[in-house]
């Protein structure tokens, strides 16, 4: 039988549709320098912003591989599902020694005809998920501080431990004027990334109600891709999606 375990990776690794003007946030960008090793990356491979992953997951004609800053794929779309590069804690607590060095973050895993592996840089496999060699993840949790709260058919944003009278407005982080939110995995829980509808179209605001992202998409995926890529996966067409950073810049 097959195996895959992109179940267990997402959690170690839709849409309902006037409100106030909100102000935007300001962005800073800065040059940057790559704090990868260079035996690790390919050469196509650039860093133009280091808040933004080296390798982005991309997919092209129902295949996923990965592009760099700029767009270019530098791993070919073969796969049927492609996760961040990143740590996979399963691996990381191996009972094998020999296979803990692919948990670490230089890897990322992938799925092809129902199998799961771990590939480098450059596209190449280096590793197939076997069951026995899964460790016990000792991640800590860390629970929700904010939550989505709706009221006569609108959403708001409350707080743990500084909400409890909904008929006071002032224990509202965010009064109810949404027409959708949802407050996205993260492992800062003081300040998470809020996936928000407004008229028909999504964008992201922050704990502020500041808008992070325009309300000018379709749909944004309500997944772990700001967790593990500080990115958000986001489409304008219903069909088509793609990444974008926090600056509203797009990988395709």
């Amino acid at each position: 039988m097959a195996f895959t375990l992109l179940s267990l990776l997402f959690n170690s690794q839709s849409k309902v549709l006037k409100t106030k003007p909100l102000s935007k946030v300001p962005v800073k960008k800065t040059a940057v320098r790559s704090s990868v090793s260079d035996d690790v990356l390919p050469k196509d491979v650039i860093v133009l912003d280091e808040e933004v992953p080296v390798l982005i997951p991309q997919k092209k004609d129902g295949k996923f591989g990965y592009v760099n800053q700029n767009g270019k794929f530098i791993i070919q779309p073969e796969y049927h599902i492609a996760l961040f590069f990143g740590e996979d804690c399963n691996l990381l607590y191996s009972p094998n020694e020999k296979v803990k060095k692919f948990g670490s973050k230089n890897y990322a895993t992938v799925d092809k005809g129902g199998v799961s592996y771990r590939i480098n840089m450059s596209g190449k496999i280096v590793y197939t998920y076997k069951p026995a060699d899964l460790g016990v993840c000792k991640a800590e949790y860390k629970k929700a501080r904010f939550h989505a709260y709706r009221l006569n058919g609108k959403y708001g944003l409350i707080e743990d431990g500084r909400f409890v009278n909904p008929a006071d407005k002032k224990q509202f982080t965010i009064y109810p004027s949404y027409d959708f939110l949802f407050v996205m995995e993260t492992n800062d829980v003081a300040n998470p990334m809020i996936i928000a509808a407004s008229n028909d179209k999504f964008g992201i605001i922050d704990t502020k109600n500041q808008i992070v992202i325009p309300f000018e998409y379709r749909d944004i995926k309500r997944n772990y891709s700001w967790k593990l890529g500080k990115m958000f996966e986001v489409t304008k067409d219903d069909v088509n999606y793609y990444y974008i950073d926090i600056h509203n810049k797009s990988y395709k």
